[in-house]
């Protein structure tokens, strides 16, 4: 395995980003990829290289988000985001009542709604999203587009 310090250089951005994605908070996102090094220097003898190392920090980034959800409950909802959408979609986001549509990424159905949050409010790329669910970067793309598809679906539905 390379040193820490490569490791942090080549992926901090990599996990910050992705946990923005599921915080929605930079402070957080930051304070929690410091935890995230922190405990993989911790465990790092435990990384048999199975998984990129990519895959293997955001399972670890994961599992401090999850650890600060249960010790802090009141940061636990995410519905709370400002969005920002750079797609075809922009209109029709657009002129949708923000609270419903809000409700409409939240009752996505797993993994939509977390490909979705990762590549419209992390900024991930595909092949990062499909890094970090252990996946290929086209099995990110198509549930991208099918979530995508469900969520105008339903702001159609509502208009």
């Amino acid at each position: 395995m390379q040193p820490i310090e490569e490791i942090y250089q080549q992926y901090a951005q990599t996990v910050y980003k992705y946990l923005l994605s599921l915080t929605h908070d930079r402070d957080l996102a930051e304070e929690l990829t410091q935890e995230t090094f922190y405990q993989a220097i911790r465990s790092s003898d435990r990384f048999d290289e199975s998984c990129k190392v990519s895959t293997w920090l955001c399972a670890i980034a994961k599992n401090v988000l999850l650890t600060y959800r249960r010790k802090h409950p009141q940061h636990d909802n995410i519905e709370d985001i400002a969005i920002i959408v750079e797609s075809a979609e922009k209109e029709a986001i657009r002129s949708a009542d923000r609270v419903k549509l809000f409700q409409n990424i939240h009752d996505l159905q797993e993994p939509y709604r977390e490909v979705v949050y990762l590549r419209v409010f992390g900024g991930l790329s595909f092949s990062e999203i499909g890094q970090v669910h252990g996946k290929t970067e086209n099995w990110a793309r198509v549930t991208f587009y099918r979530g995508k598809h469900k969520l105008r679906k339903e702001v159609e539905n509502d208009e």
